[in-house]
């Protein structure tokens, strides 16, 4: 299938060089990715890392303090309000939460992106949201309301919703979070599906190693503002690197400290006693 927006023989996205500084942080320090077309691919990393400023940096929500970042040939931070608006239309976001309407039935939140940005007929677009709603196994509760729905359900709803406009590239921020493992294995299951069949590129935010072989041809680890590590998850799972090692197997010491860098503990019960 082709894509408007993505070339096959070229990186789906690239942020190359790309430096976050907020607040005073710097939250990504010559940060460089390259996420191959047509594949899933997972974004690791300890809570803090910049795993979800990596997907404002592509949506064009954050502006890096220097570098790049494109889909396909479009450098996304030089285009006017107009422009990426359009390029948006292209991506499809799943956030943590699923972000779902509770007044509004499943049936109408897959609606509402095609009721706000399309001129499609209503017999249409019954069309097109039952058949979302297939993909994703809830055509059965187009009438329910998400408070009627299981976390999973109603995450597989936004799902649907996502790729109401039948976008290109998909963005999941933390899709598992808060999941029973059949929830969380079905979800898997499904981003994989969805990807080969509609021939489109999906990146994941995820903390969830234990899954990420279910689903994922591409994965890094990022950590310290970098990608320390990248590779299939097998290679990940194979590294003898410390840092990788700890992140994988969960390891609570390792090069990622628990503790946030402070000065000596002795030197600051010294000053509150002064005080």
């Amino acid at each position: 299938m082709h894509s408007p927006i993505i070339d096959p023989d070229r990186p789906a996205v690239r942020l190359d060089d790309v430096t976050v500084v907020r607040s005073g942080r710097t939250v990504l320090d010559g940060f460089s990715l390259a996420i191959p077309a047509g594949s899933v691919s997972a974004i690791l990393g300890p809570s803090g890392s910049g795993k979800t400023t990596v997907l404002k940096l592509i949506t064009g929500q954050l502006r890096p303090a220097s570098g790049t970042v494109t889909i396909g040939r479009t450098d996304v931070h030089s285009l006017g309000r107009s422009a990426l608006n359009d390029l948006r239309r292209h991506v499809g976001v799943l956030l943590q939460n699923g972000a779902l309407l509770t007044d509004l039935t499943v049936f109408d939140n897959v609606a509402l992106p095609l009721r706000e940005h399309t001129d499609l007929p209503a017999s249409l677009i019954r069309r097109v949201v039952l058949l979302k709603l297939q993909a994703v196994g809830l055509r059965g509760a187009a009438e329910l309301f998400p408070g009627q729905l299981s976390g999973g359900m109603n995450r597989r709803v936004a799902m649907a919703r996502a790729l109401a406009l039948d976008p290109d590239l998909m963005l999941y921020d933390e899709p598992f979070a808060g999941l029973d493992p059949i929830s969380l294995a079905a979800g898997a299951r499904l981003i994989k599906q969805i990807n080969r069949v509609l021939g489109i590129t999906s990146v994941v935010i995820t903390h969830d190693v234990a899954v990420v072989e279910d689903f994922a041809d591409h994965a890094c680890i990022i950590a310290d503002g970098r990608v320390v590590a990248h590779g299939s998850p097998r290679e990940l799972h194979d590294s003898d690197d410390p840092l990788v090692r700890q992140f994988m197997d969960g390891l609570p010491d390792g090069p990622v400290p628990f503790h946030y860098p402070a000065s000596d503990l002795a030197d600051d019960l010294l000053g509150s006693a002064e005080r």
